[in-house]
């Protein structure tokens, strides 16, 4: 059996490429984690101070900080404390920053819009001048979003003009600029990765994806009969995130910085997305799944789709990952997770896509395993 991460000693830590993660729990983060550690580097990670335990999806790479061979440091912290994050920066020179840490939830941004501002904006500009305050030769990727371009028509590139609809949306055009502007003002490497939906089994369980997902795994099991959504006629570009993370890394070894947009070029409805899942797993979802007001958003994003031109041409990227191959993963891990079966197909699709750090036992099996012996011992 292979061993994660491949071990190496503080003499050759001196050597490596240093990054830093803010996010580094969430599913770009772990996913991000261990696409670094694959290729050798020293990885560091910040995580907020909680009283439960928030670190489920890296606890299968978690390492001993006493071991000479650990190459993954875990920090607790805070973006809106300008003096912590210059301290972070100014101890640690690290050769690429990751900053993916946000209050990332549309629809709750509208319930915490301050909130929302203050970290997902803010924060991006605390990372930035932190950087230029430091006077380190940091990269720095900032995580924008698609749901940026808002009510703007389909497809969306780089030129596309803003047309924010949520206070999450507003908070990530703010950043995406605060990017630029330290880009063109400062001379930082300074890039801006405009990612459309990205899901994967990591997905946080109050998103649309994933709640779908889990809903089939809990109605197979017979522990739920009824799915509550939102809005089903909106349209997305859904990929596979570990996928988006091999974009991002590749955006900070570019010889200049850019802004490119990262997506599959297609779209899909939040209904197709529920008829796919469902029927994967042998269900008629119109017999379990019905709409709320609950959940609908105070203004709609009807439509996304990326144009992905510049990343086929920048970054040599492409996604491999199509609709029907995500949902067959996702819904597959979920059955997994729920003590069930899989069908079969996603798992699959990962061992015949993907290299070792995300084959379907090092990225979903041994996530389960972790925090079951999380579980177990708390």
């Amino acid at each position: 059996m292979l061993a994660w991460p491949p071990k190496r000693g503080r003499q050759e830590r001196a050597h490596m490429k240093r990054a830093l993660i803010t996010g580094v729990t969430g599913q770009d983060g772990s996913y991000l984690a261990e696409l670094l550690l694959s290729k050798g580097y020293e990885v560091h990670g910040i995580i907020r101070r909680a009283s439960t335990f928030n670190t489920k999806r890296i606890d299968h790479i978690y390492q001993d900080p006493n071991e000479a061979s650990t190459r993954l440091f875990l920090h607790h912290g805070d973006l809106s404390s300008s003096e912590w994050i210059l301290n972070m920066v100014y101890s640690y020179a690290p050769d690429e920053l990751y900053h993916l840490a946000a209050q990332s939830h549309v629809r709750v941004s509208f319930d915490m819009p301050e909130y929302t501002g203050d970290v997902t904006g803010l924060g991006t500009m605390r990372l930035l001048e932190a950087i230029r305050r430091a006077g380190c030769k940091t990269r720095f990727y900032q995580a924008s979003s698609s749901e940026m371009f808002g009510s703007a028509a389909p497809p969306q590139s780089e030129m596309t003009l803003f047309q924010p609809r949520s206070p999450y949306a507003a908070a990530k055009v703010y950043a995406y600029w605060m990017t630029r502007i330290y880009r063109e003002g400062y001379q930082l490497f300074a890039s801006n990765g405009i990612l459309f939906n990205h899901e994967s089994p990591r997905r946080g369980e109050t998103f649309v994806t994933r709640k779908i997902t889990r809903a089939v795994a809990a109605i197979v099991a017979g522990k739920q009969d009824h799915l509550f959504l939102g809005n089903l006629d909106a349209r997305r570009d859904w990929g596979y995130a570990p996928e988006y993370v091999e974009a991002i890394w590749k955006m900070l070894q570019r010889e200049t910085a850019e802004d490119i947009v990262i997506g599959t070029g297609e779209a899909h409805s939040v209904r197709e997305f529920v008829e796919e899942a469902f029927s994967y797993a042998g269900l008629d979802w119109r017999k379990h799944v019905k709409t709320s007001e609950r959940y609908m958003r105070p203004l709609e994003v009807d439509c996304l789709i990326a144009d992905t031109r510049k990343a086929r041409e920048k970054l040599d990227w492409e996604a491999r990952i199509g609709f029907s191959d995500l949902v067959a993963i996702m819904v597959d891990a979920d059955l997994e997770g729920a003590g069930l079966v899989p069908v079969g197909r996603g798992r699959a699709i990962l061992e015949k896509k993907f290299s070792h750090w995300n084959h379907w036992q090092n990225s979903v099996t041994r996530v389960m395993e972790a925090v079951e012996g999380q579980a177990s011992q708390h």
